[in-house]
């Protein structure tokens, strides 16, 4: 029953964390969007009102046209809208989701013995070290030399070197997949919490200063700009992060945090492309086509590094592999496999304690056991080599059951 019910917490979770995500990367990207694309305002009344900007858009049958406002508004509107409940609930869904998924069976999900041995409290403790110490690292960055002089170039360069060093050190400390996941979560962390501890507070802050008639320091919307910039070119790094779990290619090679780190730079140099592409539209800046080349050749070199070794073929003298089945099989079903694909716990949906239900998985079991060697998840239950094996004859003579 727990897991069962394990099982459906995480799928509303993760219902829950998708939506909310996609309202906070939508809401993101158009403000973005909407900054690159604003143009000086034509009309004089806006530019006594301290307009900087505007734009004009159709969509859904209706036009729009939203301004922006140099520091501030001369009046507070009587309605104004935050932005900052689509990333706090990103943040908790997905926190929550990392704990149903990672951090209530570390033993399975988060440790790897061939990478580090350590015990499951252990594992917990630096997994959430990462979400903080990475924090306080780049916000640290961001305190030291984002106000200064040339100081975004030296924020942008001191922070790759961060991400890196996490990713390599995550991969270094977790099994494959949690440690892609994780530093997914640590840059999300630091997303969210750009908002909670910079952004908003900021705006609240010029919004006081309004109502009390005082004057708005300019400083408040710099750094709340630079930290959301910040945020942007964090996003697709950190979507591959969180979709990288199903692709045992990438966080399973021995060099995965190469593979990382390639990832998630391809992705920053693909959203630098589409940032840049909005000042070009209004000739602002050259064609960012060379990003997206950058990007994209940063994927295919992934892709054809990544590619399976070829299969030398078998001399023609050598004999036929002995044929194995159901029978050789039964009592390495039995104790590496059933306890998570039996009757009791059918995980992913998947039984194997059968010979009709091992038949009908047979490609996902020699792809997942003998191919990508993902399945026992990070080997917790001592699957040899030898029974491995076992089940690459059993598939190439034809996965029999009779």
């Amino acid at each position: 029953m727990e897991t069962y019910l394990l099982d459906w917490a995480n799928l509303l979770v993760r219902w829950l964390h998708v939506i909310v995500a996609i309202a906070w990367i939508g809401s993101s990207f158009y403000f973005v969007f909407l900054d690159s694309s604003l143009t000086s305002p034509v009309d004089d009344d806006l530019k006594k009102q301290g307009v900087s900007g505007e734009l004009w858009a159709v969509h859904g049958g209706g036009f729009y046209h939203p301004v922006k406002f140099n520091v501030s508004p001369p009046k507070l509107p009587e309605h104004l809208h935050w932005f900052y409940w689509e990333s706090y609930s990103t943040w908790l869904s997905g926190f929550a989701l990392f704990l149903i998924s990672y951090l209530w069976s570390p033993s399975v999900y988060l440790i790897d013995p061939k990478v580090m041995a350590w015990s499951p409290p252990a594992a917990i403790a630096a997994a959430l070290a990462f979400l903080v110490v990475f924090w306080l690292l780049y916000d640290g960055i961001c305190r030291l030399l984002g106000e200064k002089e040339g100081g975004d170039a030296k924020v942008g360069a001191l922070v790759l070197v961060l991400v890196c060093g996490a990713a390599w050190l995550a991969c270094h400390l977790f099994a494959g997949r949690a440690a892609f996941l994780l530093v997914g979560a640590m840059l999300a962390t630091a997303m969210s919490a750009n908002v909670f501890f910079w952004i908003i507070p900021g705006q609240r802050t010029v919004v006081a200063d309004l109502k009390a008639g005082r004057p708005v320091d300019p400083i408040h919307g710099k750094r709340g700009k630079q930290r959301s910039v910040h945020n942007t070119y964090f996003t697709l790094p950190v979507l591959f992060a969180m979709l990288s779990n199903h692709y045992s290619f990438a966080y399973a090679n021995s060099h995965n945090w190469l593979v990382l780190i390639g990832m998630m730079f391809a992705g920053a140099a693909i959203r630098q492309f589409f940032v840049m592409r909005h000042g070009f539209k209004l000739g602002r800046n050259p064609h960012p086509w060379p990003y997206a080349a950058v990007g994209v050749a940063a994927l295919l070199a992934l892709i054809v590094w990544l590619k399976p070794a070829p299969t030398a073929p078998a001399p023609a003298a050598a004999a036929a592999p002995a044929q194995v089945g159901y029978a050789q099989l039964k009592p390495v079903v039995e104790q590496r496999c059933a306890m998570c694909h039996g009757e009791a716990l059918q995980s992913k949906g998947v039984r194997l304690d059968s010979p009709a239900l091992l038949s009908q998985h047979a490609q996902a079991i020699y792809q997942q056991v003998v191919v990508a060697k993902t399945m026992p998840m990070n080997n917790a239950t001592g699957l040899t080599e030898g029974e491995r094996a076992l089940f690459a004859q059993w598939f190439q003579g034809g996965a029999k059951v009779d």
